[in-house]
Order: structure tokens, then sequence, then C-alpha cells
């Protein structure tokens, strides 16, 4: 019967001196962290948690998580992973809506994961450096099934309260498997990511990947390029993951870096949002290693589509299915599409989730009982069967009847010379139902005009897309994976500037 710990109690037991975390403060071996996790699941037993309980956990990526998230997982428990940078009273909804027995928070996060768990009228831990040690380790880890529930992670809740889709035992050793699979990884590789554990991304296609495969894993606590730059370095890594905006901010920190310093690259993995053509031209140029583009989602356990390695990736492509599931690209009507139409995703396999929890209409709505999950995602298949993602079917902007793919805009502005950041949305008109509009950061000293951007957009894009509202910020909102939030910007106020 499978437990989460399995990949680390397997490579613990066959590779004692083999490194699965890298640290600032030193290397942790595979029968360390596998020790260390028992530990854990052994206060955690002795606090009364046992098989099924919710516990919540607030921690940037730190080695502590990976511990603690391991320890709750060795006891049968389920992880509630949630954003460091949730308020009290977000915390105080998570915990009650998952029926939390316990809540654990970083020690830097101040009081408010304390507070949250009084007022849910539960206890709450303070997670610091080490650890737990005083604990004798449990003697094995609780044997589960596969379709257990291991993880609730709470969506972006874009409308209406956060959901949490339940990722079971299977979902998550599946993940990991798929990911060792597509990026070719062995106990050799070096793993690192700038990206935050608690979200499905550095969860599923990172950390369960990196102990799938038996290799490292290097974690920065917060991303800054710089921060990146150096662990890439430092800890020799031949595997780094991250998002399209991570991506721009080390090509606009490497100062004079070039592909040299960086030899021991292999592959560089991204998701969260479409990657612009241009930022990943820029980035082979400057590290000596191709982006390679997968998708999924929080529902599918971060799997669905990877670009083959062995291809060196294709602009503008999130790859072909991966591994132990399908994917469909469906018309309105739920029928399947031919190659090259703009249709829905459907993905179904290995990863996909169990279903919200204690949200059954919710799960009806895009789960249907034939397995096929409802992405929400606009996509479309060529004839290489690789799947290009259109854009958010939400994000769809109709103009004058004109189906327009702000991804497409987008793609094309980051081609300006002075374009830093990029986010495009559609804004309601009196004449054409929505208009195109364009927010960017640009960079420092440019002196470029909104008329000047739309001029040049009018050269390369159909008159139709062209955005005719351009509003300059000094830097577009994001998500704490670094993913552009699009929801977060003001329509209202686009819609004022433009009057």
């Amino acid at each position: 019967m499978p437990n989460l710990l399995d990949p680390i109690t397997r490579h613990a037991a066959a590779s004692p001196t083999a490194v699965a975390l890298r640290t600032d403060t030193g290397p942790r071996t595979y029968p360390e962290l596998h020790d260390a996790s028992l530990r854990y699941a052994s206060a955690l037993r002795e606090a009364g948690v046992g098989v099924g309980d919710r516990v919540l956990l607030v921690a940037p990526s730190v080695p502590e998580f990976v511990v603690a998230y391991m320890g709750i997982q060795a006891i049968g428990a389920v992880v509630v992973p949630v954003n460091t940078m949730s308020t009290a009273t977000e915390l105080t909804y998570f915990l009650t809506d998952s029926g939390a027995q316990l809540a654990i928070g970083w020690h830097r996060l101040g009081p408010t994961v304390a507070e949250a768990a009084g007022a849910a009228g539960i206890p709450s831990w303070t997670l610091a450096p080490g650890a737990p040690t005083d604990c004798a380790p449990i003697a094995e880890p609780v044997d589960r099934a596969g379709d257990d529930t291991a993880a609730i992670l709470y969506t972006s809740g874009t409308t209406g309260k956060p959901k949490g889709a339940q990722l079971t035992v299977g979902n998550l050793l599946a993940a990991g498997e798929i990911g060792t699979a597509v990026s070719r990884s062995t106990a050799a590789d070096r793993t690192g990511t700038g990206l935050p554990l608690f979200h499905v991304f550095g969860q599923a296609s990172v950390m369960m990947a990196a102990f799938a495969g038996g290799g490292s894993l290097s974690l920065l606590e917060r991303f800054t390029p710089a921060g990146m730059v150096e662990m890439l370095r430092r800890d020799g890594l031949t595997v780094v993951c991250g998002v399209p905006t991570m991506w721009n901010a080390m090509l606009h920190t490497a100062g004079d870096t070039g592909p040299t310093d960086f030899a021991h690259l292999r592959v560089a993995v991204s998701g969260g949002a479409s990657l612009p053509g241009e930022i990943g031209r820029q980035f082979e140029a400057r590290f000596g290693c191709t982006i390679l583009e997968g998708y999924g989602l929080t529902e599918t356990t971060a799997m669905a589509t990877f670009n083959d390695t062995d291809r060196a990736g294709k602009v503008g492509s999130v790859g072909s299915v991966v591994p132990r599931l399908g994917v469909e690209i469906r018309d309105p009507d739920g029928r399947p599409c031919a190659t090259g139409t703009v249709g829905e995703v459907y993905v179904r396999g290995a990863t996909v989730m169990k279903g919200y929890w204690n949200r059954p209409d919710a799960t009806a709505a895009v789960l249907g009982r034939d397995g096929w999950f409802r992405t929400g995602d606009l996509g479309t298949f060529d004839e290489d069967k690789d799947l290009r993602i259109v854009d958010r079917l939400k994000d769809l902007i109709i103009r004058g009847g004109y189906n327009v793919y702000p991804s497409e805009i987008e793609e094309t502005l980051y081609r300006h010379p002075d374009i830093v950041e990029a986010a495009v949305v559609g804004v309601p008109d009196d004449h054409y139902g929505e208009e195109v509009a364009a927010v960017v950061s640009v960079r420092a000293g440019s002196t470029l005009t909104g008329e000047q951007l739309t001029e040049w957009s009018r050269n390369r894009l159909s008159a139709y897309k062209i955005p005719r509202i351009v509003q300059f910020v000094d830097a577009l909102p994001k998500g704490t994976t670094g993913k552009i939030l699009k929801r977060a910007i003001d329509r209202d106020e686009l819609r004022a500037s433009s009057a």
C-alpha cells in the first residue's frame, strides 16, 4: 500500500549518501530527510493527529516545509498547504472549510496563523528551523490507498470562495513519476526552484518529481532573480523550474553572464502561464539552455502536456500529452474538435483530482462521470499532436464579433525592445462590446508612449487585435508563483482612462 514518503524511503535505503536537499547550511541526505519526516510524524501522532485528519501548513519553500509535509503524509493525515501571504480571515476560512485539526505556521510569519487557529478553535504550532527532533521516529509510514486524499489545495477563487481540490496519494505519486519521465531526470540531477511549494507546480512537478528520480532539490525561500542565478551557480543545478516572469527577471539581472557560466544546466521547466517566445529565445542565448514548457492545473496535479526534451521545445506549444493521461479538445457541445480547431481542453488520467472538498455540485460541473476534467482553457492540437493553449476561456475578448486571444497580443508586445512585462485584457465598450487594453511596464529610461505602441502594433497585428488602450505601470500585479494576475487589473480604471 502506498504512502507519499515512499520515494524518500526507497532512496534512503538504496543510496544512503545521496543528497535529498541542498540548503544554505549544507546538504541533507535522503536518510536524514526520512528520519526527520518520521520524527515529525511522531510529534503529530502524540498530539492526536491521525489518519484522514487535515493539517494546515503555512510555510515558504524551506527544508522544514518538506519535513512537515512528509511527516503529515507519513501518519496518513491530509496536508492543506496555503499561501504564506494569506490574511487571518483567509486562513480562518481554510481552517473551517477543511475542518483542520491543527495549524502549522512558519516562525517568520508572525501571529497570523495562531490567531486564525484560535478563531477556529484549534491548536497551532510554530515551524522553526530544524523542526522537532526530540521525538523518536515512528516505525514506518502508514499504508494508504491510492485514492485516499493526501492534500487539499485551494484554488485561487476568482469567483466565489476558493474550492479545495482533493489530490490523492495516487495523484501525487503519479505526478512525480511522470515529471521524472518527461524531463529525463536521474539520481544525478540537481533540481532547483524559486517556486512556492504550497503551489501545485512546486509541490508536484518539482518536489515530488525530484524525489521520484532520486536527485537533489534546492530551494529559494523567496524568489529573487539574483538569488536564483546564485543558486544555479552554487549548487550546479542541472534542472531549474519556474514561471515566465522568473525567466524574464533573470534575463534582466544576469548581467554579462553567458552560456559557459551555466554549462551544467540541462533543462529549464516552465509552466503556470504562457511563455512568450521572445523570452524563451533570449533565455537560451544567455543561459545556453532551452526552456521547455508544460501545461497542467491544480486539478490535474500540474500534469497534462510537456515539450519533448529530445526536440528542444517548440515555441508557442506546451508539448504533447504526457504518459498516463489523455487530452481532448472539444467544442461547446462537447464534441471532439478537428486538428487545428480551437476548443476547450479536457484532461483525463492518473493525475486528475478526486474532486472538490465538500463541493459535489462544483465537482459535477467540471468532472464528468467518465473522468474527463473541463479545464476552462482554450487550446488546439497541431499536426504534430502538440498542444497550444490559446487562452483562458474567461479571458477571451470578443471585439465587434471577432475573437481576440490576449496571449497572441502579449507575445507580440514582448517583441518590442522597451517592453519588460505585458498583460492584455478586455474592457467594456459601448460600440464594440469589448475593447483591447494593454497594461505594460517598460525598461528604465524608455520614452515609449501609448500612441507609439498602438502604432507599432498596427504593422504586426490585425486591426481588431490592436491594443487601443495602453496603461503604463511600474510592475504588473503577480501572485506568489510570479504569475501575472489579470484579475487584479482594474478594468474600470482602464475604461475611464480611454474616455
